[in-house]
């Protein structure tokens, strides 16, 4: 199908009736079941409207009235976020259910030479059971035609890379005032009305032209545009107010303007699975999360611990230009970032608890935005309580101490204070079996300050109760400065022992560990599948985030920074795997998503899809894979064509899936059926006389 040219207006509005109007057409005249007869699964079908479909010369003076018949009673159902027009009205339409139709009263002042739509999505259903006429849209225009052009375009997850559905597509004129003024007049003058501006307020100044949804699949098909240049936009609407909320919604915008009469044909038809109309898309937007702006400034300072002090920003990354407590020296304050954004901030007191006062003073310095959301020094004062309040079952147990002391001194013994627990807090991973990529950790409650790691013993456990000692290295964990990574060269299906004598960790709160000891074993990688991955990349200083995923796309396995040469993946359990690669343009080992306002795109992902277009790795015990992956074919500039190809080849192994999900489902409902059947006919005859085991 074409996307539509100018001269060919009257030809393609028969051909949005014949085509986009089976969604609710394709359906017989048939009123109802006879009762007893095989349930109704098919939607309400249209008979007709008044003013009928298409009508154009309408009143742009508020006041309009619509009705639309159906063959049955139908009802409305969640009309506020499936029901929207195109373009917006400040007044929203009223719909009423009356009769075997419904009226839609519409109160707002319209555009002059305007082409309206109003789309229903799936809210208009039968009466009786509920079934949804999806896609249902009712269009008429202000002026004297349709406006009939079309676009088929996919919105997609930028990183998880699944199908974004139900997303808003925003179009805007490029000819609108805002693109012809400011940055963009002069790109205008250059004739170059596709380049970009440095700053992009669109969804934020403007309301869109017109409007198109995506299906639950990502695809939309928006229908009765202009043959001009658009600006293009998709959200994802979380709130259901057709507002944008950086921080809340996804986003994905077009980079230059694209007009539907010189977009490439693309192909439509009803999808008889989801039951609504798809298409070859012909554009592609990345979803993605932006930044929401936020002021920033110290939000919360808290003192839960005696040795430790919280501090919650508004925003992340905060400039501390300063900090001071009064009567702590800086060298003893130790500082953890809990957050990625550094926004959450622990501040560890490394001093004698008898030296702590109960508030301690102090100061912070850094930048806050000011009123006009300038950022300007500022200092707050800190302070910061804390005092050791006992519990009651404290309370009971110091009160019985007291008593059984008391009662011994009267009693002229010697009185011994039951031996209290020792309050030092760890986590040791070394438990039952270990993966040998993952090492072993220990994690603390407190931060460490002295360790004498030479007391630890790690041993090898052989036969005839033999042991030999290993050579192991402890290191604190890059991300968690309280949990420490003891690594060694571990040999498969071997058991282990580790032996942690008192007083080897001390922490900030001047607790020591008790004597620690525990055993585990290696696994077999024979249990395990591997999979090596040769990258070939665009250069050879070019960084990728290799990402192995498991069910759920959870990420099972990743690699960073990695570079052109062999990457393997070990100890994958058997099953279906992705391989998932970030181009890490900046290199920092992170997935940056965009942003909007600065009109930057996130930085791509792209799964591994071999020929037959199945994502999926099948991964056995004891088996080896293979795979080279070229990063100048993954990451090629997007070409609306490959991603064509690249959605009809998924959709043949969905297609495959889903039958082979029926096929199953039907199994194991002829072999429930047939347990069934046996077990009734087992129970049926009883030997010692009657049925059912019950006589006559």
């Amino acid at each position: 199908m074409r996307s539509g040219i100018p001269h060919a207006r009257t030809v393609l509005t028969g051909a949005v009736l014949v085509l986009f109007s089976t969604a609710f057409l394709w359906r017989c005249a048939n009123i109802g079941n006879p009762q007893g007869g095989p349930k109704d699964t098919l939607p309400p079908n249209v008979m007709g409207a008044t003013p009928a479909f298409n009508t154009t010369g309408v009143d742009t003076v508020g006041n309009t009235r619509i009705y639309i018949t159906f063959d049955e009673f139908v009802q409305l159902k969640d009309q506020q976020k499936e029901f929207f027009t195109s373009p917006a009205m400040k007044k929203k339409p009223q719909l009423l259910i009356k009769g075997r139709g419904v009226q839609i009263d519409i109160q707002d002042t319209l555009r002059p030479n305007t082409t309206y739509v109003l789309n229903f999505g799936s809210s208009i259903r039968d009466n009786n059971e509920g079934n949804p006429l999806n896609g249902f849209r009712y269009v008429f225009s202000t002026g004297d035609y349709v406006d009939s052009m079309f676009m088929s375009g996919y919105t997609v997850d930028a990183y998880k890379k699944d199908s974004a559905g139900k997303t808003l597509i925003y179009f805007y004129e490029a000819t609108d005032s805002i693109f012809t003024t400011g940055p963009y007049l002069r790109l205008f003058e250059e004739g170059r009305p596709d380049s970009l501006p440095a700053y992009d307020s669109t969804l934020f100044k403007v309301q869109p032209d017109f409007i198109a949804r995506a299906e639950n699949n990502g695809i939309f098909i928006a229908q009765n545009l202009k043959p001009v240049d658009y600006k293009v936009y998709a959200i994802e609407d979380t709130n259901g107010n057709f507002t944008y909320e950086p921080g809340v919604d996804q986003v994905g915008f077009l980079d230059g303007v694209y007009n539907p009469s010189d977009m490439p044909d693309f192909m439509a038809w009803y999808d008889t699975t989801r039951m609504y109309m798809t298409a070859e898309p012909q554009i592609y937007l990345r979803m993605f999360m932006d930044k929401q702006f936020k002021r920033q400034n110290l939000a919360e300072q808290k003192r839960p611990d005696q040795y430790k002090i919280e501090l919650y920003f508004n925003a992340p990354y905060p400039q501390i230009d300063s900090l001071v407590l009064e009567g702590i020296d800086s060298s003893q304050i130790i500082t953890e970032y809990v957050t990625r954004g550094r926004d959450t901030i622990n501040l560890w007191l490394n001093v004698p608890g008898d030296q702590l006062p109960d508030t301690i003073k102090g100061r912070i310095t850094y930048l806050k935005h000011d009123s006009i959301n300038n950022l300007v020094q500022n200092t707050d004062k800190l302070a910061l309580f804390w005092k050791y309040f006992e519990t009651k079952e404290e309370e009971r147990e110091r009160e019985k101490e007291e008593k059984e002391r008391q009662r011994a001194e009267e009693a002229g013994e010697e009185y011994t204070p039951p031996a209290k627990p020792n309050p030092f807090k760890y986590n040791l991973s070394a438990k039952g079996d270990v993966n040998p990529e993952e090492n072993i950790s220990i994690s603390f409650d407190y931060p460490i300050v002295q360790m004498d790691s030479a007391r630890i013993s790690l041993v090898r456990l052989g036969e005839n109760e033999d042991m030999y000692r290993v050579r192991y290295d402890i290191s604190q964990d890059s991300v968690d400065m309280r949990k420490w990574i003891i690594s060694a060269q571990w040999q498969p299906e071997q058991k282990y022992r580790i032996v942690i004598p008192d007083s080897v960790f001390l922490n900030i709160a001047g607790q020591r560990n008790d004597s620690i000891k525990s055993e585990f074993s290696i696994l077999s990688p024979d249990k395990f599948g591997m999979l090596t991955v040769s990258v070939v990349g665009k250069t050879p200083e070019s960084n990728y985030i290799l990402q192995l995923l498991g069910s759920n796309d959870k990420v099972l396995q990743e690699r960073k920074y990695a570079r052109t040469g062999t990457h393997t993946f070990r100890y994958i359990s058997p099953g279906d795997v992705k391989l998932r690669v970030v181009e890490d343009l900046n290199s920092n080992g992170e997935w940056d998503s965009g942003d909007v306002i600065a009109h930057r795109q996130p930085e791509r992902v792209e799964l591994y899809i071999p020929d037959n277009g199945n994502d999926l790795i099948a991964m056995k015990a004891n088996w080896e894979i293979e795979i080279r992956v070229d990063m100048n074919d993954l990451f090629k500039p997007l070409d609306i064509m490959d991603i064509r190809e690249q959605l009809r080849k998924q959709e043949i192994v969905r297609a495959q899936r889903l039958l082979e999900e029926r096929i199953e489902k039907a199994k194991k409902k002829q072999q429930q059926n047939a347990n069934q059947r046996n077990s009734q006919s087992t129970g049926a005859f009883n030997p010692t006389g009657g049925f059912n085991g019950g006589g006559f």
